[in-house]
Parts: structure tokens; C-alpha cells; sequence
């Protein structure tokens, strides 16, 4: 049986990390669709500048885009919102089946405002408008601003994906986030089931950094290599308390869906490590694992397909305290790993302008 469809039996959704024209118009979305389930996509900066500068499907819209007096945001805005337009009405169909728990598109608002929570609300509500499908997320950082501005976008029924989550603190302050949104809209008598979200902890950029600081001290750590699994399957355990627990049965009951949690970052760094390594451990329901193409291919290839996200939960936790008890303290190291993914994002959104200025 194929891998990703047997995956998809396990409850946890694939998603391809990737769009382009070229697997729009060359039917390669449409295949891995009908053929491997993938039930959604996940974009960013750099997607779309390696997608613009290397298609060959870009050239006559950009320069008929830059023949008009427009800046270069609004020029690859209007680049991009038709490519993703045709990914949300080829999962189409997946949304509708799941009754909009998979079938998404994300589309990501502009790095430079994740410390600016009006401007991050006032471009989601933007490219919600521009995209016009229902089952587009828009991309939010989990950015203190980015908090405040993930409650206003729930609470306005505006599905978000939130980004750039590197630790446990991340992951519960995202919830919280998500919850008062939820409440403030069905207290304003709008319906939850028009809403999704998930929340993407990014995995390969904790190990790099931990693991770094772990071969300084001694190369034969036997920690290397296992913070980040450690620290998905906690915030797993985490997401169970949370979202099947009482506290949320009131909103569960009213219709709102829990907040998924998205595996992100899952191409693994290290070649001494398995290249599934993020994601044969984390197959588990209610989850989402968002694949680059060569993790995508590994898994078709070689990939072996067990429930195995609530395996371990002990050693996971004892894996966290043992680092705390080394001196690492995750929290900061979350902080440290999200601005430099911040500033990794506006360096490629950047370069991403230079191509539509």
C-alpha cells in the first residue's frame, strides 16, 4: 500500500511543502492529490522566490505585472494568489469530504510585520479577501504581535496556520491565542465550524542548534538527536490535555475544532540521521506532517507506516528534562530559533520583491 495513503489511515494528514506553476499546470498537484492523498499545501517566501525565479510559467504575468503602477508586494501578491487559488480548488474536494478538518492551502502574510499585530491582521484580512476560498490559511508568526493578531483573525472567522513555533511555551501561548479567538467568536454568534487552524512547531532547526551545543561538549552525547521528536510528542500529550479535555468541551460542543498540531521543518538536517527521522515517530491522529519534495519522495520510497506519536511519552519528557538538567533552557532557545527563522524569512522575502520590483 502506498505509504502516504496508509498514513492518511493512521488520521495524520501529508501536506506538500511546496507550489509552484509548474506542479499546477504539469498536474503534479492534481496526482499527488488523487493518487498519494495529500490533502493540503504549505507555502513561504522562499517557495515562491525558488517557484517565480525558476519556472518557466512566470515570465509573461511579471511583466505584464510590472508594465502597471504597482509596488512590488502588490505585484507578487497578484503573481501568486492565482496559484494558490488553483491549489485550494483542487483540494477543494478534500475539504469538502473531511467537512473542512484537511483540503488547505496556506499562503503566508509579509515577515516584516510579525512585530506589528494591526498590520499582520489588516494583511490576513487582505489576502483572505484576495484568495477568496475557504479553505485558505493564512500564515501567521508566533510573534508576541503575532498572538494578539491570531485571536483578532479567529475571532473575525479567518482560518490561520501559525508559524514559526520552536518550543512548549510557543505551543501553549498559540493555544491560548487560538481559544480566546474561538470564544470571542461564538460569543459574537458566528459559527465555529467555518474556522480552522493549526499550529506548526518546526523540528530539524532544535536539533541543529541543540546538537551543536551538545557535540561541543562531548561528540558521544547519547541526548543528540532526539530533542526534537522529544519535543513533539510532549506537545502532543499537551494538545490531548487541551483540546479533549473539559476545558474545551463548551466550545467543542458549540462546534469549534482543536487547533492541529503541524509537524514543519522535517527535512532532516543531519545525513547521519534517518531522513524520515521527523516523521516516522509522529504519525498520530489529528496531526498534519507538511513535506519537502526529497522527504516526500523518502517516504513513498522506503517509508515504514505505524501509529507512533504517543509512543514513548515518558522517555520524551525524561529526553527535556535531561537538557533542562544540562542547561538548556528551551524556552530561550525557542526564542533564539524563531528570530532567526524571522530574519531567514525576511531575507527571502526581500529577495522575493527584487524579483517583482
Amino acid at each position: 500500500m502506498n505509504p502516504l495513503l496508509q498514513v492518511r489511515a493512521e488520521g495524520q494528514q501529508i501536506w506538500l511543502d511546496n507550489l509552484s506553476r509548474t506542479l499546477l499546470r504539469d498536474g503534479h498537484l492534481a496526482r499527488m492529490i488523487a493518487e498519494d492523498g495529500i490533502a493540503g499545501v504549505t507555502t513561504n517566501p522562499s517557495i515562491f522566490h525558488k517557484a517565480i525565479s525558476d519556472g518557466r510559467y512566470y515570465e509573461e504575468d511579471l511583466a505584464r505585472l510590472k508594465s502597471r503602477a504597482l509596488d512590488a508586494e502588490a505585484r507578487y501578491e497578484q503573481l501568486v494568489v492565482p496559484d494558490v487559488q488553483a491549489a485550494c480548488d483542487l483540494l477543494h474536494r478534500t475539504f469538502e469530504i473531511s467537512e473542512g478538518a484537511a483540503g488547505y492551502v496556506s499562503l503566508e502574510v509579509s515577515p516584516e510585520l510579525a512585530d506589528d499585530a494591526g498590520a499582520t491582521v489588516e494583511a490576513g484580512v487582505r489576502l483572505h479577501q484576495a484568495v477568496g476560498r475557504k479553505n485558505l490559511l493564512v500564515k501567521v508568526p508566533a510573534t508576541r504581535a503575532g498572538l494578539q493578531a491570531i485571536e483578532e483573525l479567529i475571532a473575525r472567522g479567518i482560518s490561520v496556520n501559525v508559524t514559526l513555533m520552536f518550543s512548549l511555551a510557543h505551543v501553549e501561548s498559540v493555544a491560548q491565542a487560538y481559544v480566546r479567538g474561538l470564544e470571542r467568536l461564538v460569543a459574537a454568534g458566528m459559527d465555529p465550524r467555518s474556522v480552522m487552524s493549526v499550529a506548526s512547531l518546526f523540528l530539524s532547526r532544535v536539533d541543529t542548534l541543540i546538537d551543536r551545543e551538545l557535540e561541543a561538549r562531548d561528540a558521544r552525547s547519547a541526548l543528540r538527536g532526539k530533542s526534537a521528536v522529544a519535543l513533539a510528542r510532549t506537545a502532543y500529550q499537551a494538545y490531548l490535555a487541551r483540546f479533549h479535555g473539559e476545558a474545551f468541551a463548551g466550545l467543542r460542543a458549540a462546534g469549534a475544532r482543536p487547533q492541529y498540531l503541524l509537524w514543519a521543518s522535517t527535512g532532516t538536517k543531519n545525513p547521519a540521521y534517518s531522513d524520515l527521522l521527523y516523521v516516522e515517530p509522529l504519525i498520530g491522529p489529528e496531526t498534519v506532517n507538511t513535506l519537502p519534495d526529497a522527504t516526500l519522495a523518502a517516504l513513498l520510497d522506503h517509508g515504514h507506516v505505524e501509529r507512533t506519536l504517543e509512543h514513548g511519552s515518558e522517555e520524551a519528557r525524561a529526553q527535556l528534562e535531561a537538557l533542562a538538567d544540562a542547561g538548556f533552557d528551551l524556552d530561550a532557545i525557542g526564542e533564539q530559533l524563531q528570530a532567526d527563522g524571522l530574519e531567514q524569512f525576511r531575507k527571502a522575502f526581500s529577495a522575493l520583491l527584487e524579483l517583482t520590483a
